[in-house]
């Protein structure tokens, strides 16, 4: 099924999500959803309070990204990205290991902006999968920067929170004006 992605000034996308200790049916199915809603959306990441809940669930799939490559590392050794997508990850834990580097992001919940942004180069990812098993891996290029995206919004941080201040000047217009129609919009619900 797909899920309403919900906008930037929605209250949800600040939140830090809660632990998952237990997987559910609810749980696999909120996963089977989240992929469908982002793939449907044309997305190579998503994270739960993207759409409204607040819990440590992400999903990533850069299979096809030829423009901007990614790089994996499991166990020390190189390995296919291709092959290790689909990607969940519940409860992840980023180090930070590769230099910063700035680069273009964009954002599910920002339709239509998009701004520089500095991220690590390479990190460290532990995870548990849709089984509840523990793995880990060492990601770099677009893949580092799709998690650390994500999991900059497991924590409530947001893309534009990361821009530096002359990007973040440059956008304020369509941030404000975003921000301005998802706060009409919650007005009306009530």
């Amino acid at each position: 099924m797909t899920l309403t992605v919900v906008k930037y000034g929605e209250p949800i996308l600040r939140k830090r999500g809660a632990r998952i200790e237990q997987l559910s049916s609810e749980t696999h199915a909120l996963i089977a959803d989240m992929f469908e809603t982002m793939q449907g959306s044309r997305g190579i990441g998503l994270a739960a309070q993207q759409v409204g809940h607040a819990i440590q669930l992400a999903v990533v799939d850069v299979r096809g990204v030829k423009d901007r490559p990614s790089k994996l590392w499991v166990d020390g050794q190189e390995a296919d990205v291709e092959s290790f997508m689909p990607l969940v990850l519940i409860n992840p834990v980023v180090t930070p290991v590769g230099n910063p580097v700035a680069g273009p992001e964009g954002c599910l919940s920002f339709p239509e902006i998009f701004g520089e942004v500095s991220r690590s180069g390479e990190i460290d990812v532990v995870a548990s999968n849709e089984r509840g098993e523990s793995f880990h891996f060492r990601a770099g290029g677009l893949l580092a920067r799709v998690v650390q995206h994500e999991v900059d919004h497991l924590n409530g941080i947001l893309f534009i929170d990361r821009m530096d201040s002359e990007t973040r000047t440059d956008l304020k217009n369509e941030i404000d004006e975003l921000m301005a129609e998802t706060k009409a919009r919650l007005a009306g619900k009530k």
